[in-house]
């Protein structure tokens, strides 16, 4: 398993060293507060990792409140239920 990922990382980085050489050329973004210029490959790969920090902060706290909804549900079963004598 950790071959496997070992593996998947070195290809990822190998497609991200490709990416960067072919795109090159830097492109201008204005943010409103300042102007940065970067490389393409550099700006792509920097939304590409923003997605996928943000897209892994939605699912963990859709999951995480989920799990605190069903465990608020569960205390609240187990204070109404009677007592087992």
């Amino acid at each position: 398993m950790r071959l496997l990922v070992i593996l998947i990382l070195v290809i990822f980085i190998a497609a991200g060293v490709v990416l960067g050489a072919l795109n090159a050329d830097l492109v201008g973004y204005d943010l409103a507060f300042a102007q940065v210029q970067l490389p393409k490959g550099a700006a792509l790969l920097g939304a590409l990792v923003v997605g996928w920090l943000l897209g892994g902060l939605t699912a963990w706290l859709g999951v995480s409140s989920g799990q605190r909804r069903l465990r608020r549900r569960q205390q609240r079963a187990d204070k109404k239920a009677p007592a087992k004598p």
